[in-house]
């Protein structure tokens, strides 16, 4: 018997991209139809193999001998395109399966968006598929092109009049729209193609198969993804991760949020992570680039693709010029809120730019005031200037109205030439709206050309991340045990720290006590002044019921805070189990964070640090990663917060202590992804970072379980 098995991410979908014989079962000679329309591409784009129009009426078909159905063709063709009701798409996938066909693209719909019916007639699709080995894309989507061979597996309108020009850019897109929307936009720059697959309903091959097949795709350089959503997340990232490892940057543009798998959530940390937040760290940790506009994914792709990877910035410093001062006023504001850096020019650089154009302001940015295009030579030699200051920036050029004029177009077009001739490595990027035809002729000469100051801004930005692709560190990973955990650790904080603190994490010395007596016992031990805290699996928030006491220095203190403790228990949680109260020492000084994990639908154990007490919710100035982090990715949560001068030596504070509160992190994101069955939350508010070298506390913890978690504590 036959087993369903889902195939390694990116394996099989040469049968969509490099098919030897194609069949289109549904063909008509109607090319306004679905089964017209991949019969008239494949033909009118003169790709070189077989094409068997399959229609159960034979004859021929747009010039071609039909044929009834796949299993009566002349050669097993390597791709069929389904164009049938959905209904009938089963048999057809059964028809394929059985003459060795190796991938199907199912463009009908009706299946798992219409309904129950149409979900079980898609499952049993991808069972027959799966069972022997064929890969099946979609149902309900727009299918594949292979610009370079000519192989067009879709009916998508913008192939109606041209095809793209062949080139490096893959796009990968899970709506038909968008995709084929971002394919003619490309070409329409002129800018090349290479691959095109869009993934439906995803019932089979999904939106990382596209990016794993495209980075180990020799025609691809650079991919262009629009994604609404992720169903497996370790296929995902094992595609980025290839991506990576091949340094073909990845740009995406990421179209809404995954649904919260809990809409309250227990803790704080639960409350602070959002799925949108979380697919931006696995984002940033694998080098993809996220765009937040379809303008922006064009604009940073064309200016990739122009670039290549060996051109892409090494340093996120920008030298800005204009003709006019308050164009480099704008200029600048827009690079430093994009997180660029505007470094000074050597006084050699100066003296350069102040001969060729004596009126020029030389700080940066650059007011080359409207002399420096009186002539191509004046305005080579400023550049020339510009492109050999030792700071190695990258040079922003604005013009605004200067290419609509004849006569400066041809100064510009001139010194622009000669200068990327004397200095092909150097980065230079313009600014400029048109004319579209004065655009191409610089994007010709190498040179990206945004269209506006905020454009430029984020494209730049988003090139140095790109830049940085090829020196990304190893993702780091969790190869250790999945152990359960002791279901006390769901009662109190007590047993929740006592679990972290045998992972590693520093938390006080204190004791859970059931009587006043006992109280005052542990306070003399643990040494004045002490904290009481109520004890209770059913109560997470302790202070809004009163269950706090804070500053005790005496016997009496205990006593009294004891009993208001344990009576405000009982009257505003009277269901409540409480197991006593916690006695701990009163920690004074250092700054407080707070740390936690979550689970993310899609990504499960996410850990999240931020600042702690009052600025928790307030400010919600979190960072947040998947699961396990290393000590270095906290570091670099811990410095990406806003407050982080707080920690820093701000106003003469006292540094704390980063690597202890990092290395914390770390150890939290491993006691999570090892007890990961149980425990699906866990928050530690606060966390007192001591001054540097002195390490941390957690001063309070909750840890919530799984459904599994759960069921084994009762």
């Amino acid at each position: 018997m036959l087993t369903q098995v889902h195939a390694a991410t990116g394996t099989g979908l040469d049968a969509f991209f490099k098919a030897q014989g194609v069949a289109v079962v549904g063909a008509s000679d109607d090319i306004t139809k679905i089964g017209g329309r991949p019969v008239q591409l494949l033909r009118k784009y003169g790709y070189a193999g077989a094409i068997y129009p399959i229609n159960p009426k034979g004859g021929t078909i747009q010039g071609l001998q039909a044929y009834a159905s796949v299993l009566d063709t002349p050669t097993a063709p390597d791709l069929a395109i389904l164009a049938v009701p959905a209904q009938a798409a089963l048999q057809a996938v059964r028809d394929c399966a059985d003459r060795g066909v190796r991938g199907v693209i199912v463009l009908s719909s009706g299946f798992a968006e219409a309904g129950p019916e149409g979900a079980a007639l898609q499952a049993e699709m991808v069972r027959v598929a799966r069972s022997h080995g064929m890969r099946l894309l979609g149902p309900n989507c727009l299918g594949t092109v292979n610009v370079v061979d000519r192989l067009v597996g879709s009916f998508s309108i913008a192939l109606e009049q041209s095809l793209p020009p062949a080139g490096q850019v893959g796009i990968v897109s899970q709506s038909g729209n968008i995709g084929s929307f971002t394919m003619r936009n490309m070409a329409e720059r002129g800018m090349g193609v290479s691959r095109f697959i869009a993934t439906g309903n995803e019932a089979d091959v999904d939106v990382a198969d596209g990016i794993a097949a495209l980075a180990q795709d020799a025609d691809t350089r650079i991919i262009l993804c629009c994604m609404e959503t992720c169903r497996h997340a370790g296929r995902l990232v094992e595609a980025l991760d290839m991506a990576r490892a091949n340094n073909k940057p990845v740009i995406v543009l990421k179209i809404g949020a995954t649904e919260q798998g809990q809409a309250a959530a227990a803790s704080h940390t639960g409350a602070l992570t959002g799925s949108d937040a979380v697919f931006d760290a696995v984002f940033r940790r694998y080098g993809v680039l996220r765009v937040r506009s379809f303008e922006d994914l064009l604009n940073v792709g064309h200016a990739a693709v122009l670039l290549g990877t060996g051109r892409l910035p090494a340093t996120d410093a920008v030298t800005l010029v204009a003709a006019s001062g308050g164009f480099g006023i704008m200029m600048a504001d827009a690079m430093v809120e994009a997180g660029m850096t505007l470094p000074q020019l050597t006084d050699s650089t100066k003296a350069l730019i102040r001969e060729a154009v004596p009126t020029a302001g030389t700080n940066n940015p650059v007011d080359a005031s409207a002399q420096m295009s009186a002539r191509p030579d004046i305005l080579l030699k400023m550049l020339t200037a510009l492109q050999e200051d030792a700071n190695g920036s990258t040079l922003v050029l604005l013009l605004a109205l200067s290419l609509y004029n004849p006569r400066l177009r041809g100064t510009y077009m001139e010194a622009l030439a000669s200068i990327r001739a004397s200095h092909p490595e150097r980065l230079m990027v313009l600014i400029s709206q048109g004319p579209p035809d004065a655009v191409a002729e610089i994007n010709a000469l190498g040179i990206p050309v945004f269209p506006s100051i905020p454009a430029a801004a984020t494209g730049l930005a988003g090139l140095v991340q790109l830049g940085r692709l090829a020196t990304l560190p190893a993702t780091p990973a969790y190869g250790g045990p999945v152990d359960g955990v002791d279901a006390a650790v769901f009662r109190n904080e007590f047993h929740a720290k006592r679990a972290l603190a045998a992972a590693g994490i520093s938390v006080p010395r204190e004791e859970v006590v059931a009587s006043a007596d006992e109280a005052v016992r542990s306070a003399r031990t643990t040494g004045y002044p002490v904290v009481l805290k109520i004890a209770s699996e059913d109560i997470a928030h302790k202070t809004e019921i009163g269950g706090v006491a804070l500053d005790l220095h005496d016997d009496a203190a205990v006593l009294e805070a004891y009993e208001r403790i344990m009576a405000n228990a009982k009257k505003h949680a009277p269901h409540a189990r409480l197991d006593g109260v916690l006695v701990a020492p009163m920690v004074r000084g250092g700054v407080e964070l707070i740390a936690g994990v979550s689970r993310d639908p899609v990504f499960g154990p996410v850990v999240m640090v931020g600042f702690g007490g009052i600025y928790a919710e307030v400010l919600k100035d979190v960072a947040v990663q998947v699961a396990p982090v290393s000590e270095d990715e906290a570091v670099r949560m811990i410095r990406s917060l806003k407050m982080f001068p707080l920690l820093d030596g701000a106003r003469g504070r006292a540094k704390a202590d980063v690597a202890a509160a990092a290395r914390t992190v770390a150890q939290l994101s491993e006691f999570a992804c090892r007890h990961a069955r149980d425990v699906a939350e866990i928050d530690m508010n606060p966390i007192l970072v001591k001054p540097e070298g002195e390490g941390v506390l957690v001063l309070d913890a909750l840890m919530v379980p799984t459904a599994a978690g759960h069921a084994n504590s009762h």
